[in-house]
């Protein structure tokens, strides 16, 4: 096989393609997959513009990702496109689709007003065995004369690995799906022990202070300040329990999102104030966002239930090429020097594991009487 324009000569292109191969074998998360091909094929095919779409069982696309349209284009264009014309084609045929200019194609049916021209086209179908999961686009071919044979064969080349990349990142999230399931029925065996026993104390508390209402109103009073607390004890584990067993949406709408949403619902939930800002931070690496996601939630746990304080600022910022999640609250705070036993009390030591993990970093700035911030730093993606 030739080199086809825009490689630089057989060797250079060979490096690019064990690259691009490389890059979409290491990813684990179906979303990461997904962007690496379409990004792999746009540079590697020297194309304008580059989609991928991954067909639902409704007509539509479950997913589809785009490459060299800027975020706000794509808002303008408006809804995820259908299952109709040469996006059909790629998905009901087994081969590749080469076009000189898609507009005069009598399968061609337009584009939305904020869509950009698009006239030389490459279409391939990604397909394992006799199933077609997902559907690759080039259009605009940068160097003249439009796309080539060669472009062709290293297109299908392309999809292949990305067929074997794309089923191995959905059976690694099956395969996490499966442990998240046994977690959560774990913690749902722990929210009825801890929850149950509560309500056990609970009753035998409200019954001594019944029994002591008429011959001791002082033991009484007592007793009701007791069940006062252990009912506040008990609302604190089904409020935790709540927020640790509801799906993340991550997959779905993001970190931001997810963070936003959780915030919001910590803020109803409880007598503390929960807030969120978030300043110039776009989509990150999904393990990164799953890190930040968890220590997030370990840091709020900690902040509304042991801290004291009457307010908790949640705040996701850019910072160079990454990002920085920062939880602070008002609270009571801790000495440095109790800072190994605060770490096995608080889960710091886990929650750094999780920075670490992703190439990130925690920090914990705290001192008695002046609250307590949780800073995790990842690097860019």
């Amino acid at each position: 096989m030739t080199a086809s324009p825009g490689f630089g000569g057989p060797r250079s292109g060979l490096a690019a393609v064990s690259t691009a191969l490389l890059a979409m074998s290491r990813r684990l998360e179906v979303r990461d997959v997904l962007r690496t091909i379409v990004v792999s094929a746009r540079e590697l095919l020297d194309a304008e513009y580059a989609a991928l779409g991954v067909p639902d069982d409704h007509g539509g696309f479950a997913q589809f990702v785009v490459d060299g349209i800027s975020e706000e284009q794509w808002r303008r264009i408006g809804p995820l496109p259908r299952q109709h014309g040469i996006l059909a084609a790629m998905l009901h045929q087994e081969g590749p689709e080469r076009l000189a200019d898609v507009r005069k194609d009598p399968r061609f049916e337009g584009w939305p007003p904020a869509h950009p021209e698009m006239s030389d086209f490459l279409g391939q179908p990604v397909r394992d065995g006799e199933e077609t999961l997902a559907a690759l686009f080039l259009a605009n071919k940068r160097s003249p004369g439009g796309f080539i044979e060669e472009d062709e064969e290293l297109l299908a080349l392309l999809a292949q690995h990305a067929a074997i990349a794309l089923t191995n990142a959905r059976l690694y999230e099956r395969s996490r799906e499966l442990t998240i399931a046994e977690e959560r029925s774990r913690l749902a065996h722990e929210l009825h022990d801890a929850v149950a026993q509560k309500l056990f104390s609970l009753r035998l508390t409200a019954q001594a202070a019944a029994a002591l209402v008429d011959r001791d109103p002082a033991r009484a009073k007592g007793e009701l300040h007791q069940v006062a607390a252990l009912a506040a004890e008990a609302a604190d584990e089904l409020r935790a329990a709540v927020t640790e067993l509801r799906p993340a949406g991550l997959d779905e709408d993001g970190l931001v999102a997810t963070l936003r949403d959780q915030v919001r619902v910590l803020d109803r939930a409880h007598t503390a104030h929960v807030t969120f800002t978030c300043d110039g931070v776009r989509a990150l690496p999904a393990t990164q966002e799953e890190a930040l996601l968890r220590v997030a939630q370990e840091a709020l746990h900690n902040a509304l239930r042991h801290s004291g304080g009457d307010r908790v600022e949640v705040t996701l910022a850019r910072r160079a090429a990454g990002a920085v999640l920062t939880v602070t609250d008002n609270g009571r705070g801790f000495s440095p020097s109790s800072i190994r036993a605060a770490g096995r009390h608080l889960g710091l030591v886990s929650m750094g594991d999780r920075a670490s993990g992703v190439g990130g970093r925690l920090t914990v700035h705290s001192e008695p009487g002046t609250g307590t911030t949780i800073e995790m730093e990842v690097p860019g993606g």
